[in-house]
């Protein structure tokens, strides 16, 4: 009797691994990577934030459109000008691969700087710092600080625009922010 328990436990785990192997529980998606290579041999990739669609959070002392509603940011010292924004992430195609975070500081006291993240599930994350100022061409260049997974051995430069389009009948009129990465991968030894 004790025998047959046994031998009914070892096949019923026997048939749950082969049902689960033979169907999995989750088949994860992974969208390709729209990437355009360039003629130095990196790789340039745009990442799409469409405004206001795309917010998640919008952290800022004393405004009035807080995201979530009702958010209330710390107004102590040390986050009085800190402003902090969440964003869905797009790819050429307008498919959210992923999400983003933008930090932006004015203050002297802890130094100026703006920063993005974004995380890609599929691929990794990239940690990006920005220019203060705007180029006179009205974007916003910046370097990649560092990555993991597949961004880890990874450098490069970001350029942020901000584009208005202007709507007609067919096209709503909407804003939009894209990051535009310009990516190279570490040279490889001579043998």
């Amino acid at each position: 009797m004790f025998k047959t328990f046994i031998a009914g436990i070892f096949l019923g785990l026997v048939g749950a691994g082969a049902l689960t192997y033979s169907v999995p529980a989750v088949d994860l998606h992974r969208e390709p990577s729209l990437i355009t290579v360039q003629a130095n041999g990196g790789n340039s990739e745009i990442f799409r934030i469409d405004l206001p669609r795309d917010r998640i959070l919008v952290g800022l002392v004393g405004t009035d459109n807080a995201l979530p509603a009702g958010l209330e940011w710390p107004g102590d010292e040390l986050f009085g000008n800190l402003q902090a924004e969440i964003f869905k992430v797009r790819d050429r195609n307008d498919v959210v691969i992923g999400v983003a975070s933008r930090l932006a500081n004015v203050s002297e006291e802890t130094g100026p700087f703006i920063e993005w993240v974004l995380h890609l599930p599929a691929r990794g994350t990239v940690y990006l710092q920005m220019d203060l100022a705007a180029s006179a061409e009205g974007h916003r260049n910046g370097r990649m600080l560092a990555g993991t997974r597949d961004f880890e051995t990874l450098s490069g430069t970001v350029r942020e625009r901000f584009i208005t389009e202007i709507g007609n009948e067919d096209f709503a009129a909407g804003e939009r922010i894209e990051l535009i990465t310009a990516l190279i991968g570490p040279l490889a030894d001579e043998e």
